[in-house]
């Protein structure tokens, strides 16, 4: 039998898809953009939360977090490797009996190896949803409230539009409110709606860990 790659997958910060959920923008149909009269703001929704320092703080955790985690699972991974090394020195040494022992004790160990990694994989994914979930909402409120407090109709996601001119773009504003202890506007005090696509920025990862060893050859025949 021949392992899979074990490697921990880096926590993506946010999906498109949760992004969508929850990023802020205008009830508005996109219809009425067209109106002269309408004042239009983009703001980089994923960048505004990740680069705030709360954000900062949160990637810096999980990368922590995962980077230990990794170590371990490579600490074992080694382990298996030479055992199978072992093993397949041993094929003409052992008997038929023993060879087999061997084989059956390696693989029950891959096998709760990778059983590790996926159960630390869901882990980890738990802990990002639970760090990022207040940061989510304290920036949406902080983007409903300048929206609210400047009069615009309209705030995108910077990702959603192929161009908007760069005076338009609140994000700098959107980290330097909330790193300054601005308080959000309530969740019914401003316009809502769903959120456009996000961007795929992610934290730094734990350099690519080696593949799992391949499972001894069978033992020949006697």
């Amino acid at each position: 039998m021949t392992a899979g790659v074990l490697a921990i997958k880096p926590p993506a910060m946010l999906s498109r898809t949760r992004l969508a959920l929850f990023a802020f923008v205008a009830t508005t149909s996109v219809a009425l953009l067209a109106y002269a009269d309408m004042k239009i703001a983009v703001v980089d929704t994923q960048r505004a939360m990740m680069e705030t320092e709360d954000g900062l703080r949160m990637q810096a955790n999980l990368k922590k977090i995962f980077e230990t985690k990794q170590q371990e699972l490579d600490t074992k991974q080694k382990a298996l490797e030479s055992e199978r090394a072992d093993i397949e020195k041993q094929q003409g040494i052992l008997s038929q009996d023993a060879l087999q022992r061997r084989v059956a004790t390696w693989q029950q160990d891959m096998v709760a190896l990778q059983q590790t990694y996926v159960q630390f994989n869901q882990e980890l994914q738990a802990k990002q949803n639970e760090l990022t979930q207040p940061i989510i909402e304290k920036t949406l409120g902080i983007i409903r409230r300048l929206a609210t407090q400047d009069g615009y109709d309209v705030v995108v996601d910077k990702q959603a539009v192929p161009y908007a001119r760069s005076d338009l773009d609140l994000t700098d504003r959107i980290i330097q409110m909330y790193n300054g202890g601005a308080a959000a506007a309530p969740a019914d005090g401003g316009k809502t709606g769903a959120a456009p696509a996000a961007s795929s920025a992610k934290p730094a990862a734990a350099s690519k860990p080696a593949a799992l060893p391949k499972a001894p050859a069978a033992a020949p025949a006697k």
